[in-house]
């Protein structure tokens, strides 16, 4: 099975996301991971909250933050967005999907930003 990372710098809200909902969704097909290049002690309280409610995906249960060298070496290695500055990791990002970091926003622009990253592991 292919093994597809999502890489933010902090491994905290977006890349957890879409490692939550890559398992959930198309598990059977990739192994999927999410890492940084810094860590946080917790995952995003509301990005837990909403995939919890929307999904029942308890993140903190079977997720932590993590660096890249924590991960195994991806085939497919996917940034969620480099508008907080793109991490370096060793090689190119084989897709960027240019997602703004809905940390402080409200839930309605997290909800986008989950519906967004759930249509793009669709179409993965």
């Amino acid at each position: 099975m292919k093994k597809v990372a999502f890489i933010c710098v902090h491994n905290s809200c977006r890349s957890q996301i879409a490692e939550a909902l890559g398992k959930h969704l198309r598990g059977n097909e990739f192994e999927f991971y999410s890492a940084g290049t810094e860590t946080k002690p917790q995952i995003n309280q509301d990005a837990v909250r909403l995939m919890k409610q929307l999904y029942g995906i308890d993140m903190e249960k079977t997720q932590y933050s993590k660096l890249i060298s924590d991960i195994p070496e991806p085939d497919i290695a996917i940034s969620m967005g480099c508008d907080v500055g793109c991490p370096y990791i060793g090689r190119a990002f084989d897709d960027n999907w240019g997602l703004d970091d809905p940390t402080g926003k409200n839930d309605e622009e997290f909800k986008k930003t989950i519906a967004a990253i759930q249509g793009k592991i669709l179409e993965l």
